[in-house]
């Protein structure tokens, strides 16, 4: 047996104090605290910086929506914004996401419909919106499934020399999977073009970081695989673009995967029936809040002339303009066919499903009939 000892390449483990392009004061990192990466240029940032106000406002509304009893449940990602949007603008638009339950302020930037992003959390459909349309698969609400997805369609694409990269976005607790060790481990041996992004806001639910692994870091898993691993400041927008964006044109090339540990923070609960004071304390919400990545995006970029008045108001009216559409979508009552549960389920229905829904049908005639001949008034 060969070992192949000299055509092994040498692999070093990620630092233990992540890859930041700003600090928490919106000042330039350069050095060796920028892990040799550039910060991308201003009119980028300003975008990105566009693109997290928006997302905020967003998810801001979509909790209030939640908390008013308009959606059954929905998991924030505030705070979270620099890793979603920082990582799913480092993409085109002809490569594929796939995204968590938490991702949906990705979603909206991907181009989503605030709608058909909402469409699951309210119970109307599993997924709303076009896939093919938006390159975009559904979200995931068991963990790491996904990650097998985005490796097996990246694996595809390359036996059809599609030039096309796949990213998925994973939590803490998902790297506990059985799914995304299979799905590190295949897209390292056969080399596609996958990106992992993992956003680290260390509780798995209530499961704090120390109760998934003993390694230093996240991103330290990737040397155990054969792939590039970075640990990132996940609150820090410009870093997040800048290690995600060269690992995307590093797939592209060729190259393979890439780990990415994004850390950060999640501020709100895990979804409206959590209840976060039962495992972590209220002075660290608040250390965290003050490493907000909106802020500190905002710091540099008033600090560098790129943020006048005029600008922020604009972004401001765009992001109420998202907020009130979403308020206006989600105030309509959805009209629900409960024969729909049986639609798109096998592509030739089999005879019990079949039987099922002739029931089903029946049920629903009979009452419509008895609820037509109830006189006027009847059971006020």
């Amino acid at each position: 047996m060969s070992l192949n000892v000299e055509h092994q390449s040498v692999r070093t483990l990620p630092s233990e104090k992540p890859i930041r392009l700003l600090d928490n004061a919106g000042h330039a990192v350069r050095g060796a605290a920028s892990g040799g990466f550039e910060l991308p240029e201003l009119g980028t940032l300003l975008e990105l910086y566009r693109r997290m106000v928006i997302a905020r406002r967003f998810d801001v509304q979509v909790t209030a929506l939640t908390k008013q009893g308009r959606l059954a449940t929905y998991p924030s990602a505030y705070g979270q914004e620099a890793c979603e949007i920082g990582a799913i603008s480092a993409i085109e638009a002809r490569d594929w996401f796939f995204p968590t339950y938490r991702d949906s302020i990705a979603l909206l930037t991907r181009g989503i419909e605030p709608g058909d992003i909402l469409q699951s959390f309210r119970g109307d459909w599993h997924n709303g919106y076009d896939q093919h349309a938006h390159r975009t698969a559904s979200q995931a609400t068991p963990l790491a499934t996904q990650a097998l997805h985005a490796v097996g369609l990246a694996h595809a694409a390359r036996l059809r020399h599609d030039p096309i990269v796949t990213m998925t976005y994973l939590g803490d607790g998902a790297t506990s999977e059985g799914d995304a060790h299979e799905a590190f481990n295949f897209a390292a041996v056969w080399q596609t073009p996958t990106v992992f992004l993992v956003q680290n806001n260390q509780f798995a639910i209530s499961v704090p970081l120390s109760r998934q692994t003993r390694a230093a870091t996240l991103a330290d898993k990737a040397v155990g695989y054969g792939m590039p691993g970075y640990h990132v400041d996940g609150n820090d927008v410009a870093a997040v673009y800048a290690v995600t964006r060269a690992a995307v044109e590093r797939a592209r090339a060729g190259g393979g995967p890439t780990l990415i540990e994004g850390l950060t923070y999640r501020i709100e609960a895990h979804t409206n029936s959590d209840d976060p004071t039962r495992y972590r304390q209220s002075r660290d919400v608040e250390h965290w809040k003050r490493r907000d990545p909106i802020e500190r995006l905002e710091k540099y970029l008033v600090s560098e002339g790129a943020l006048s008045e005029s600008v922020r108001a604009e972004i401001t009216d765009a992001a109420e303009s998202v907020a009130a559409h979403t308020r206006d979508l989600m105030t309509v009552e959805a009209e629900i066919d409960p024969l729909e549960l049986f639609d798109h389920v096998y592509a030739r229905p089999r005879a019990a499903l079949l039987e099922q829904r002739a029931r089903l049908e029946a049920e629903l005639a009979d009452a419509a009939v008895r609820a037509a001949a109830q006189p006027t008034g009847a059971g006020r």
